[in-house]
C-alpha cells in the first residue's frame, strides 16, 4: 500500500436575419426577413460536450466487471468515484441508461467489502457519496439507507486526539484532511435528504466537523488545504495541497449551507476554490497535481473530484469563472490528452500517456462539469 500522502490522491442566441432588398412590389421596395434554421452556438456546444462525454463513458464501461460490480485497472475507492460520476452525468442528461450499473454494483461490490466498509474511513466516505448520488438519481431508498449506515461507521473514527476529527484509518495513525472533509460532506448531504426526525443528528455532526476543521490549521495562509496533521504537534504537516482536498470541502460547505442557510460558508468555499484555481492551474487554465505524470492508481483520480465539487459550488452560486474553468479543462483533455479509442490520460494538458478507469473517470468529471455548466447557462 502507498503511504497515506500518496494513497489519498477525492450567447446568446444568434439570430441570423437575412434581408432581401430591392424586391419590387407594386412600385415599392420591401425588405423581407428570411427565417434561418441555423442551430444556436450554445446548443452546438452543449451537444458537442455531451457527445464527447458519452464517448468517454463508452470507453470507461469497457472496464466494468459485472461479476464484481467494480472497475478493472483501478481500485476500490476509485470505483465509488466512477459511480458518482455516472450518477452526476445521468442527472444532468436526464437518463436512466446506467441504473442497472448502480443496482448491480450495490449487490456485487459488497462481495468485496460487505456494507461498503473497510479499514479506511475515507474509502467509506467515497462509497457513501456514491450511494447518495445514486439515490438522487433513482430515488431508491436502500441507497440512502446504505449511505446512512456507512456514515454511522465513519462516526466511530472521531475522538479527542488533536481536539477532534476522525482518523484516516481504523489503525489510528493519521488525521488528515480528506477523511474529515468526506465526513463533513456525507453528514451535510444526509442532513438534506433524511427524514426530519433524523436530520438534526447529521446537521450536528456536520457543524461539529466544520468547527474543528476550520481551526485545525490544515487550511494554510494561501487558503489551500494541506494533506493533514502532524500528530506530534497537532499542527499542519505542510504536505501536499492535492486538488481533491480543495474539492471535497466545497461540496460539503455547499450542502451544509443548504441545510441551515449559512451563506458565510459559501464565501469560504469560494475563497478555497479561487485559491486552488489560481495556484494549481497552469498558464492556460488547466488543472494539475504535483505528482504528474506519475500519480499512481490513486492520484489520477484527484483532479476530477475538484471539478465535480466546483460545479456543486457553481450550481449554488453561479460564477462564470468556474464554468469557463470546467470547459477549458474538458477541451484540453479532448484536444491534448486523448487517444484514438477515446481514452483520457492523467495529465490534462497532454500528452496522452496511459489509460485506466481512474484517469478516465476523473477526466469525465471535468466533462460532466463542463456539460452541467453549459446547460445551466443556456
Amino acid at each position: 500500500m502507498l503511504p497515506a500522502t500518496l494513497r489519498r490522491y477525492h450567447r446568446h442566441c444568434l439570430c441570423i436575419t437575412v434581408s432581401l432588398e430591392a424586391i419590387a412590389c407594386a412600385s415599392a421596395h420591401a425588405q423581407v426577413p428570411v427565417a434561418s434554421n441555423a442551430t444556436p452556438p450554445a446548443q452546438i456546444q452543449n451537444a458537442q460536450i455531451q457527445k464527447q462525454t458519452l464517448a468517454g463513458i463508452d470507453k470507461l464501461q469497457t472496464w466494468y466487471t459485472q461479476s464484481t460490480g467494480l472497475y478493472q485497472t483501478t481500485g476500490w475507492w476509485n470505483s465509488a468515484n466512477v459511480l458518482t460520476m455516472l450518477a452526476d452525468y445521468s442527472l444532468v442528461a436526464h437518463t436512466d441508461s446506467y441504473n442497472a450499473v448502480f443496482s448491480n454494483s450495490f449487490q456485487q461490490a459488497q462481495k468485496t467489502n460487505s456494507g461498503f466498509l473497510n479499514n479506511y474511513y475515507d474509502d467509506e466516505g467515497w462509497w457513501a457519496l456514491a450511494w447518495i448520488a445514486a439515490y438522487d438519481l433513482t430515488h431508491t431508498q436502500q441507497y440512502l439507507d446504505m449511505a446512512s449506515s456507512i456514515f454511522t461507521d465513519m462516526s466511530g473514527g472521531w475522538d479527542a486526539t488533536c481536539g477532534g476529527g476522525i482518523w484516516w484509518s481504523k489503525d489510528k495513525t493519521y488525521k488528515n484532511a480528506i477523511a474529515n472533509e468526506l465526513f463533513l460532506s456525507v453528514a451535510a448531504h444526509l442532513a438534506n435528504r433524511v427524514a426530519p426526525t433524523a436530520r438534526s443528528s447529521y446537521l450536528d455532526w456536520a457543524n461539529k466537523e466544520w468547527a474543528w476543521f476550520q481551526q485545525s490549521g490544515m487550511i494554510n495562509s494561501q487558503n489551500l488545504i494541506n494533506d493533514g496533521l502532524d500528530l506530534s504537534t497537532c499542527k499542519n504537516n505542510g504536505q501536499n495541497t492535492w486538488t481533491y482536498n480543495q474539492g471535497v470541502i466545497l461540496g460539503g460547505l455547499v450542502k451544509l449551507t443548504r441545510a441551515q442557510h449559512a451563506p458565510q460558508l459559501v464565501s469560504t468555499a469560494q475563497t478555497i476554490a479561487n485559491a486552488a484555481i489560481s495556484h494549481l492551474s497552469d498558464s492556460n487554465g488547466v488543472l494539475h497535481d504535483t505528482c504528474e505524470a506519475n500519480c499512481g492508481a490513486d492520484g489520477v483520480q484527484f483532479k476530477g473530484i475538484f471539478l465535480r465539487n466546483l460545479m456543486a459550488l457553481d450550481a449554488a452560486t453561479p460564477n462564470q469563472q468556474y464554468a469557463t474553468f470546467a470547459v477549458t479543462n474538458a477541451e484540453s483533455i479532448w484536444g491534448h490528452s486523448r487517444d484514438a479509442s477515446n481514452a483520457f490520460g492523467q495529465v490534462w494538458s497532454g500528452p496522452f500517456d496511459a489509460e485506466n478507469a481512474g484517469s478516465q473517470s476523473s477526466a469525465l468529471d471535468a466533462f460532466v462539469a463542463a456539460y452541467a455548466a453549459s446547460l445551466r447557462r443556456h
